[in-house]
């Protein structure tokens, strides 16, 4: 029988210690929903701590990487990783940051050959790079990024938003994390 949420059952916000339960109730008075990886992960309270504290200081920062920019390297690499929930999920995102319905099918289903600028298809090839095969990593791949235009620290967050991924795609794929229903048509109909 299908589940719900998650392989190892989810926890509803109630359910959660009171920081959690007041960070998570404020995320879904934003979006209008739970989303189902806050659910999931609530089972361990610590780990969903570290999490949206490392998550958070990398996707909400205002510094370097746009928000759009940082969404894109969850969507290619969350599909170079076959994750169907982050694809879903911050496809989503991608298409409400980029207000283009399109953009996020294209790059988690053909990240080469999407039409992107010139930045943003080094912040995907690197992105790519890091996910796929990042012990072939070379000053030369770097020296490729600085020349599109990335900084040191834009080179940096492109990695660690993939590591940070990597991580989030498998524990996904470890709990059969389902998509909240609400998540497949944001961004894609007018409001």
């Amino acid at each position: 029988m299908a589940h719900e949420v998650s392989r190892f059952g989810h926890v509803d916000v109630d359910g959660l210690p009171p920081d959690l339960a007041e960070r998570i109730g404020a995320i879904a008075e934003r979006s209008g929903f739970v989303p189902n990886v806050f659910r999931a992960l609530g089972r361990r309270p610590r780990e969903l701590r570290a999490f949206l504290d490392y998550h958070d200081a990398l996707m909400d920062s205002d510094d370097g990487l746009s928000k759009a920019e940082r969404e894109l390297v969850v969507v290619a690499t969350s599909g170079a990783n076959n994750c169907t929930y982050c694809v879903v999920a911050h496809g989503a995102i991608l298409r409400i940051r980029y207000k283009d319905p399109e953009i996020a099918d294209r790059v988690a289903t053909n990240p080469y050959a999407v039409e992107l600028s010139g930045r943003e298809r080094a912040i995907v090839d690197l992105a790519l790079l890091v996910a796929r095969s990042s012990e072939s990593l070379t000053e030369a791949d770097l020296d490729d990024a600085r020349e599109a235009g990335l900084t040191e620290d834009e080179i940096w967050d492109v990695g660690a938003i993939t590591a940070l991924f990597a991580m989030s795609n498998r524990l996904a794929h470890l709990t059969a994390l389902r998509p909240n229903p609400e998540f497949f048509l944001m961004g894609r109909l007018p409001r």
